[in-house]
């Protein structure tokens, strides 16, 4: 039986536990450039024991941003600083992944902490944060705070796929093991693969294998680049939760298609569209990640209000998902998988797995709790 703690083999890579931390966007970058922010927010958490820390995501074009402070990789001058952080997390027991993205018609947004929607002229007073227009399947906006966007011709489309292709080979020049396609959430992919956001009537659109051409073309470009020794994953929004919008089915045929292709884990998440009901509530996305695995025999991730590690372990022991990735909690506790790891153990020493810098002032500070407590 799985354990948290167990080891997991995808390729050529080895996660040393189950626990990951999700892409979580921080819109801090300039121009795209990771800075010493991002390098204290990720290495933080390879310092507290996660097995994969996923850098957030990624922007393949400038206009693939959803903030002007979006990570970027649509040049060379990106690749070193994001170089900079993968090895410190491979040096401190990670392994690292990163998201590539593309906004699609939600990109030219405010900062969150500064409101929702487009960017409004206060963003360019304040920050010069001067807004651009976006790029989507159909010219619908996603809701009434964002601008519409364009509708991407073919060549707009086949400028789309040599992005990502550009943006996964500067992925593997920075030192990346593991590259995560992002088709969640209401961006590009998404986009396309949802006939919420899909309108069209070429091959890009109608039926749902028209839906889903451009999504597998990135995915199967991805993965013709990517090293067969280094697994590929997909974020996926497994429904809508709006009416007439993608389904759990839609969900199975994609990641059999995914599947085919030689993706080797599928990161599951939901929603993404105006309107969507999803039913939020601890856990309320693992039977997503169940539901993929049992369907189609690939290993997922589930996501979505995990907190508990006892729970966590039961993901996993169950069989419901083969890892667990956890976002906003990580934040809150990046020491996480110690703290979760440390409390499950039965061992003399549940301390092994921390930072040796850390470890022995930890054990101390057991002893001495242990003490104050006779």
């Amino acid at each position: 039986m799985s354990t948290l703690s167990s080891p997991l083999q995808l390729r050529g890579v080895t996660l040393k536990n189950r626990i990951v931390v999700s892409p979580m966007c921080q819109y801090s970058a300039d121009n795209g450039i990771a800075n010493d922010y991002h390098l204290v927010h990720l290495g933080r958490f390879a310092l507290g024991g996660f097995a994969v820390v996923t850098v957030e995501a990624t922007a393949v074009t400038p206009e693939g941003r959803i903030t002007h402070g979006d990570m970027g990789i649509w040049s060379d001058v990106h690749v070193e600083p994001l170089a900079r952080i993968a090895r410190f997390l491979k040096a401190n027991g990670a392994v690292p992944g990163i998201q590539l993205a593309h906004a699609g018609r939600k990109g030219s947004a405010r900062r969150p902490w500064r409101g929702a929607g487009s960017l409004v002229a206060a963003d360019a007073t304040d920050l010069g944060d001067l807004p651009w227009l976006t790029a989507a399947p159909s010219a619908l906006a996603h809701d009434d705070s964002f601008a519409a966007p364009a509708e991407l011709g073919l060549d707009g489309i086949a400028a789309i796929r040599t992005a990502f292709s550009a943006a996964a080979r500067r992925a593997l020049a920075a030192g990346f093991d593991i590259v995560e396609v992002h088709s969640a959430h209401g961006y590009l992919l998404n986009e396309f693969l949802s006939p919420v956001a899909n309108k069209r009537s070429d091959s890009y659109g109608g039926s749902r294998e028209n839906r889903m051409r451009l999504p597998l073309e990135v995915v199967a470009d991805v993965r013709a680049i990517w090293p067969a020794d280094r697994p590929v994953f997909v974020r996926i929004s497994a429904i809508d939760g709006v009416a007439g919008g993608w389904t759990i089915d839609d969900t199975l045929a994609y990641t059999l298609e995914l599947k085919k292709l030689g993706v080797d884990a599928i990161d599951c998440s939901s929603g993404g569209f105006a309107g969507a009901s999803l039913g939020i509530r601890p856990h309320y996305q693992v039977p997503h990640a169940q539901a993929v695995r049992e369907g189609t025999g690939i290993p997922t991730i589930a996501v979505g209000l995990i907190f508990d590690p006892q729970a966590a372990a039961a993901i996993v022991a169950t069989g419901e998902a083969d890892l667990v990735a956890l976002g906003r909690e990580a934040l809150y506790d990046p020491n996480w998988p110690l703290h979760a790891l440390s409390g499950l153990a039965d061992s003399p020493d549940p301390y092994a797995a921390w930072p040796k810098q850390a470890a022995y002032a930890i054990r101390g500070r057991a002893r001495v709790l242990e003490s104050l407590a006779r």
